[in-house]
């Protein structure tokens, strides 16, 4: 009798995460329910979105409202020639689906800082950084800590770079990592919202694709030991890793967390709401809040938003925009040219005169996450109706 068990080629057939289940903490299927957004698409963006990609990953959000030009071309896997002068959240998003089939990718060219709602961050897993800007790392961090999301944050310049982990209570979150010199540059950025795009541009920074490829590395793989979160696997959360390409030398830094650090609002409960921000107004989110905390309620919104402004020559003009979209040439008057000042506000007590407006004509993006309060009792409602709406598609 022979007992002898005969193995044919099918018993070997390789899939194509094959070689990435040999590892002995990997779960490919946490991969494939991941929901991940990368924000910003250029050097750093296009080696996070690739390895997203390879990895399997289920969904990525990619968010970035530039186009591409030559420059990028020598940096950007992920773009050619002929995607100069289109959206590089697109191309991206484009070559992500081609590249592996199983992704879900979707390009959202939008401002991270006013356009996307604290609800898109609450779905997230994790989010990953390549940004050029202060500013809206800030934003990311505040958006993230809120809503209890972990966010990766990479930078390269020349032949250094470097990557850092912040989850909210464990350790230092990006505020806490800033110098009077970030700030002093974040206000410098700030006090030029009223001047065009063009006016506000820096100067390029140096960048190879070699340091963006060492830097994005180290961010996803980060990002694949957060979504293993069961395993133990050690992360540099409250830390950051520091690469010198010229000599050759890395090491870890980690930050010191301020206890008096303004990012660290977590929203302990939110309450889903079925509210659209383009169909639901101030005045009815207004009443359903003063039915559940007292006829003191108030709406109170993260964002400022200028409602209307006003020149000496008696001219008035509404704008109903979030003030960091005020571009110079709104604020000139109409009558006589003049430069015109502005009113603006974050809460809402009902008996203002645009109360019918709804969310989204005051600058309020999709699915985001207001605050109701009452003396010092407080509680945040999502416009959890959107969701559809963004994730259409994903």
């Amino acid at each position: 009798m022979n007992n002898q068990i005969e193995f044919t080629n099918e018993d070997f057939e390789e899939d194509r995460y094959s070689r990435l289940r040999l590892i002995p903490w990997w779960d490919q299927e946490k991969l494939s329910n991941a929901v991940i957004m990368v924000v910003g698409a250029g050097a750093i963006g296009n080696e996070l979105i690739k390895n997203l990609t390879l990895l399997g990953i289920g969904k990525i959000l990619i968010y970035d409202m530039d186009l591409i030009e030559n420059t990028n071309l020598t940096r950007s896997v992920l773009y050619r020639a002929k995607d100069v002068g289109r959206y590089k959240a697109e191309v991206a998003a484009e070559r992500a689906r081609e590249i592996n089939p199983d992704v879900h990718a979707k390009a959202f060219a939008q401002n991270i800082i006013d356009d996307v709602g604290l609800g898109v961050f609450r779905r997230m897993d994790v989010v990953l950084g390549g940004l050029d800007n202060r500013e809206a790392r800030l934003a990311i961090n505040q958006s993230c800590y809120k809503v209890n999301r972990p966010w990766i944050d990479g930078a390269i310049e020349a032949l250094n770079g470097f990557a850092r982990v912040f989850v909210p209570k464990q350790g230092a979150c990006y505020e806490c990592t800033m110098t009077e010199t970030d700030w002093m540059l974040v206000n410098k950025r700030k006090s030029c919202a009223l001047l065009t795009h063009e006016q506000m541009n820096e100067g390029k920074i140096p960048t190879t694709p070699t340091s963006s490829s060492v830097i994005a590395g180290i961010q996803v793989q980060e990002m694949l030991k957060l979504l293993h979160a069961d395993r133990g696997l050690p992360t540099l959360a409250g830390k950051g890793y520091v690469f010198n390409g010229l000599t050759h030398d890395s090491y870890v830094v980690e930050y010191q967390k301020k206890p008096d650090c303004m990012s660290h609002d977590i929203y302990e409960e939110i309450i889903e709401k079925q509210w659209a921000a383009k169909t639901t107004s101030i005045k009815t989110a207004l009443e359903e809040i003063k039915r559940e905390l007292g006829q003191r309620a108030v709406i109170d919104l993260d964002r400022d938003i200028a409602i209307k402004a006003a020149c000496p020559c008696g001219a008035e003009k509404e704008l109903f925009t979030p003030v960091h979209r005020l571009k110079g040439d709104m604020l000139i008057c109409p009558a006589c040219g003049r430069q015109m000042t502005f009113e603006s506000t974050h809460t809402f007590h009902g008996s203002e005169p645009y109360i019918d407006k709804t969310f989204d004509e005051i600058g309020v993006p999709l699915l985001h996450i207001i605050s109701g309060r009452a003396g010092m009792n407080i509680r945040h409602y999502e416009f959890t109706a959107d969701a559809d709406a963004v994730f259409q598609g994903i």
